[in-house]
């Protein structure tokens, strides 16, 4: 089974892919750079700025399927200047507050529109209508 997502709340994908595909209980998040969900601009500043748009965009996806950070088991994070990274990984933590996924850091040479940072998450969520059953007898 494999089932689009899609959120006006998130940036609309800039080429042949989708903002997150689920297949069961896996929802794949593809990669986010800081682009305003309005404008499809990168936002204007510096890492921080760029780190927290991505951050809530990537939550603007879990929402699509009912998910939050806390579903997140797994992410990459792409930089262009790992000279950032004691930053976004200070934001980054503020967001992942509770039992954080794994996560993997790599340079890049570029990112798409010039931004400075992506990341892409992996999140397990709940059935949509699983119900509990007492099989005890």
């Amino acid at each position: 089974m494999k089932k689009i997502i899609s959120t006006n709340e998130a940036p609309a994908a800039i080429g042949p892919y989708s903002q997150a595909v689920r297949s069961g209980t896996f929802l794949f998040c593809s990669g986010q750079i800081p682009l305003d969900p309005k404008s499809g601009q990168i936002v204007p500043g510096d890492i921080d700025a760029q780190t927290r748009r991505v951050l809530n965009n990537i939550a603007a996806v879990l929402r699509a399927e009912s998910a939050t950070f806390e579903d997140v088991v797994k992410t990459t994070i792409f930089l262009t200047d790992l000279g950032d990274f004691q930053t976004v990984n200070e934001i980054y933590g503020s967001y992942f507050k509770n039992q954080p996924p794994a996560r993997s850091t790599v340079q890049v040479a570029a990112l798409p529109k010039g931004a400075r940072i992506e990341i892409e998450v992996i999140a397990v969520v709940k059935e949509v209508g699983q119900t509990a059953y007492d099989t005890s007898g």
